[in-house]
Formats: structure tokens, C-alpha cells, sequence
């Protein structure tokens, strides 16, 4: 995991350079917050157009849980890094990779405990249901 963290954010180093050469070569001259919202929003836009197709294709089947389960998940990275960020500017804590891992493992697993009695619940449920429309065609 760590080693994809890395590459990702050499990814992100290499990209950042690239379009800093892009901004002196045409000779543009973006400042630095300029580019940051150009390249935010045009990253945003990218995203809305993958999310909200997905989002709505999962909506029209009826996997609300699922879009639940994506954004919950976003929020839960987003809070740890924040977390474990914040312990290092503030000196508060150590930043630790592996608290990123084990807290966002600690929601794989109380999310799979919850869609495993979820799943026992609506089981039962439709266990009942068959069970009475049984009985009424008697």
C-alpha cells in the first residue's frame, strides 16, 4: 500500500512539473493559486461526469447502499489523512501510515459486520413473507 501511496504522488510531482513547464513554454505565466483552481476544477468537472453517471446507474437499480458505501468510504480516507496529517503539523501524535490502513480496515470490517446482519434481517424478512403468502393460498 505504501508503495502505491508513492507512486501515486510521484505521479501527482511529475504532472505538477509538467504543467509548470506547460505555463513557462506558452508563456502564460498562471500564478500558483491560478493553476491550483484551473487544474481543481478541471479535475472536479472530470470527476462529476464518472461519478455522476455511475451514481446514477446504481440509483436507477436501486443500490442506494452501495452510493452510501462510496461516499462513506471517500469521507473516511479523507478524515484519516486529515487526522494523521494534522498530528504532524501539530506535533499532537506521530503520523503513521499504518493508522491510515488499520482505521479505514476498521470500517471494511464494522461495514461487513453490518451488511452481514443486514443481510440476515432481510432473509428473515422475506423467510416471513413467503411463509404467510404460503399460507394464505391454503
Amino acid at each position: 500500500m505504501r508503495d502505491v501511496l508513492v507512486k501515486i504522488m510521484m505521479d501527482v510531482y511529475r504532472v505538477h512539473e509538467h504543467i509548470l513547464k506547460l505555463n513557462d513554454k506558452y508563456e502564460v505565466y498562471f500564478s500558483d493559486k491560478q493553476l491550483h483552481f484551473i487544474v481543481m476544477g478541471l479535475l472536479g468537472m472530470a470527476l462529476v461526469f464518472i461519478v455522476h453517471p455511475l451514481f446514477l446507474y446504481l440509483a436507477k437499480r436501486k443500490k442506494i447502499l452501495t452510493i452510501t458505501w462510496i461516499y462513506v468510504f471517500t469521507l473516511i480516507l479523507v478524515i484519516t489523512f486529515a487526522i494523521e496529517i494534522g498530528q504532524k503539523i501539530t506535533k499532537t501524535g506521530v503520523m503513521d501510515f499504518y493508522d491510515i490502513v488499520f482505521g479505514v480496515f476498521g470500517f471494511f470490517f464494522m461495514f461487513g459486520v453490518f451488511a452481514f446482519v443486514r443481510g440476515i434481517i432481510i432473509l428473515i424478512g422475506r423467510l416471513i413473507t413467503y411463509i404467510s403468502k404460503k399460507g394464505d393460498v391454503e
